[in-house]
């Protein structure tokens, strides 16, 4: 099972795409464990959405189109962020 996710941070008004296999403890990674990379700056994230899907490679398609200009707009515009 792969999981596609939004991260939002209200601080920051910031998105975040990404996939995984275990969300639970990918969202830990983004708002405790984690000590470099990009999501450590605008903490503290909140999950917005989760798509569940069989194949990586679904999950890779999904998570490329939501990372789009369209794909952030229907994020924004869905959730309204």
């Amino acid at each position: 099972m792969f999981i596609v996710y939004i991260l939002h941070s209200e601080s920051y008004n910031k998105i975040y795409v990404g996939f995984t296999g275990n969300l639970e403890e990918r969202l830990k990674s983004h708002n405790e464990l984690g000590k470099k990379g990009w999501t450590r700056l605008y903490r503290p994230w909140k999950l917005i959405h989760f798509e569940d899907f069989q194949t990586k490679q679904e999950a890779l398609c999904r998570e490329k189109e939501l990372k789009s200009g369209k794909g952030r707009e229907w994020i924004r515009h869905t959730f309204s962020l």
